[in-house]
């Protein structure tokens, strides 16, 4: 499994970035696929989370604000982010694995695949 990620950055607050996940290497349709984001000195948090029936569920401090979806003929996994804050300051991961329920915290805790991390840098 391969998860090559890209669209990290530095905005000012209010200002939008999209994330992209090029992912590769497994073919099972019940894989779970998300975000997650972490820094040194700060607690992981899950972000967002799609299943295999394009549901998809948020952590409350971006609900409203962020939106995951997936290309499923490219197999490209996305985070738009918008209305960005200085707390969603992180770095963020994209993490895939066969995770029931398929939400962001049990992806963020039970993944074994993820991309490499995208600093994203939101400044007020």
């Amino acid at each position: 499994v391969e998860l090559v990620e890209s669209g990290g950055g530095s905005v000012q607050a209010g200002e939008s970035l999209r994330l992209t996940c090029a992912t590769s290497g497994y073919t099972d349709t019940n894989f779970c696929e998300g975000w997650f984001r972490q820094s040194p000195g700060k607690e992981r948090e899950g972000v967002a989370a799609i299943a295999n029936d394009g549901s998809t569920t948020y952590a409350d401090s971006v609900k409203g604000r962020f939106t995951i979806s997936k290309d499923v003929t490219k197999r490209t996994l996305f985070l738009q982010m918008d209305s960005l804050e200085s707390e969603d300051t992180d770095m963020y991961y994209c993490a895939v694995d066969r995770v029931i329920p398929c939400d962001p915290v049990a992806l963020t805790l039970n993944h074994n695949y993820r991309g490499q991390e995208q600093q994203v840098t939101v400044s007020s």
